[in-house]
């Protein structure tokens, strides 16, 4: 048949199974018509009849029929503004892993009245590969800092799973109203999410998260380490309320009362400093993200001690 390909499968796709590998280079071929190829025998794998679910390896080959149109479906650009800025935001790149520092106030997926968001900025940042990098985790749109991301799918499974089990230290640095006599420990409080809130609940999933107290105001402001040793949304958010002292900018997690202050700008101060890579490596391995201009603004108004 014209216009008929056989296709190598790369080592990248080693492992895929058949359905996700056309969803992959044909995102514009509908779930029907990709199954009315397989039955009639259109699509087959080392001149075999193939399943949705069959398993590739890399060098299998994949008989394609004619499907120029599906290929060119779906495809995104990214403007040239927005490549310049999620450029810009780059901290680390090798062959496996590329590491944002996110600023505060990008969504990192899109969603309701969300237009503008990392995933959608991704086709920017292939540098040379033929795929674009993929989301392995996500951090709240108003938190700032370290944002890890696969530079192709074998390295997703990886970091996924090193995420889910968490052999991947995370830690963020907070500024927060009020203060702890207790300068490090860990807060151990179940959290769950109720009337759109995540917050302190005996009925819910455990939550733990670590932290420090590096410099202090009096009992007014606190500039805090935290390492969430469980990954449960809004986490570090709710334990700091929980523990009576509020993220500075927090618009959902303020503790009894909203604080407004003149001398810092509305944003929350929650950024997510630094990540140990050493499990993924095999080495020693910690990436860092420098504070946004706002957060060491504040910093340096209260007199806080800190050194990057």
């Amino acid at each position: 048949m014209s216009g008929v390909q056989i296709v190598r499968v790369k080592n990248s796709d080693d492992g895929i199974r058949l359905n996700r590998w056309f969803l992959k280079y044909y995102p514009g071929l509908s779930l029907g018509r990709f199954q009315k190829l397989l039955r009639t025998k259109q699509i087959k794998v080392n001149g075999q009849k193939a399943e949705a679910n069959t398993r590739l390896q890399e060098n299998d080959e994949i008989r394609v029929p004619p499907l120029d149109n599906e290929k060119k479906v779906n495809e995104t650009t990214v403007s040239f503004s927005d490549k310049k800025f999620i450029e810009n935001l780059v901290i680390y790149k090798d062959e496996k892993i590329i590491v944002l520092n996110k600023p505060s106030g990008l969504a990192v997926q899109g969603g309701t009245n969300t237009s503008r968001h990392i995933d959608g900025m991704l086709d920017a940042l292939k540098f040379g590969k033929d795929e674009k990098p993929k989301l392995v985790h996500r951090i709240d749109k108003d938190t700032s800092g370290i944002l890890v991301l696969a530079r192709d799918r074998k390295m997703a499974d990886v970091l996924t799973k090193a995420f889910r089990e968490h052999n991947l230290g995370k830690t963020y640095l907070a500024l927060t109203r009020g203060w702890c006599d207790k300068e490090f420990g860990e807060i151990k409080a179940p959290l769950e999410k109720i009337d759109g809130r995540v917050q302190v609940s005996e009925g819910g999933k455990n939550a733990v998260t670590e932290y420090e107290i590096i410099d202090n105001v009096g009992n007014k402001f606190s500039l805090v380490l935290a390492c969430p040793l469980t990954g449960r949304t809004h986490q570090i958010r709710a334990h700091m309320e929980y523990m009576d002292m509020p993220i500075l900018g927090d618009d959902k997690y303020f503790g009894n009362e909203r604080i407004k202050d003149a001398m810092f700008q509305k944003k929350l101060h929650l950024h997510a400093y630094k990540i140990d890579l050493s499990y993924i490596y095999g080495k020693k391995m910690v990436v860092k993200a420098k504070l946004p201009d706002y957060f060491i603004e504040s910093i340096k108004t209260l007199g806080l001690n800190f050194k990057e």
